[in-house]
């Protein structure tokens, strides 16, 4: 993890980070990339993909994996751990706890004599709404 108090902020990464709070949806690196330079930013595209990181690393952001292999984020709502729920058509993510799943990953972990295990889970299907429309 690292120490958000001592890094000094660039104008890079408050851009990134400004960017980021205007939306609630997920987002690749390259949208937030072509957002910052549509603003008029000057920005490197490899810049925006290590901040996008680096505020994962930290907390602040959440990341998950598309259904078809793409990182996308977005700021992180809760301040603890979390799993989401994404509809495959429509993008909507709910955030949910998954307790059963924390029992598991802890217990398959002292099975195997692994320590300092950290995992994400998403579930994917269609929302509510997309599946009235079908």
């Amino acid at each position: 993890m690292t120490d958000t108090r001592t890094r000094r902020p660039t104008r890079q990464r408050t851009a990134i980070e400004a960017d980021v709070d205007r939306s609630d949806e997920f987002r690749s690196a390259q949208e937030v990339h072509a957002s910052l330079v549509a603003g008029g930013d000057k920005i490197g595209l490899a810049t925006v993909y290590r901040t996008l990181q680096a505020m994962v690393d930290e907390g602040a952001l959440d990341s998950l994996r598309t259904d078809d292999g793409e990182q996308v984020y977005r700021r992180c709502s809760t301040g603890h751990h979390h799993h989401h729920l994404v509809c495959r058509d429509c993008g909507r993510t709910v955030e949910v706890e998954g307790p059963a799943v924390e029992r598991w990953a802890e217990r398959v972990s002292e099975e195997h004599g692994f320590t300092d295990v950290a995992h994400t889970l998403e579930l994917f299907g269609r929302c509510g709404e997309c599946t009235a429309r079908v």
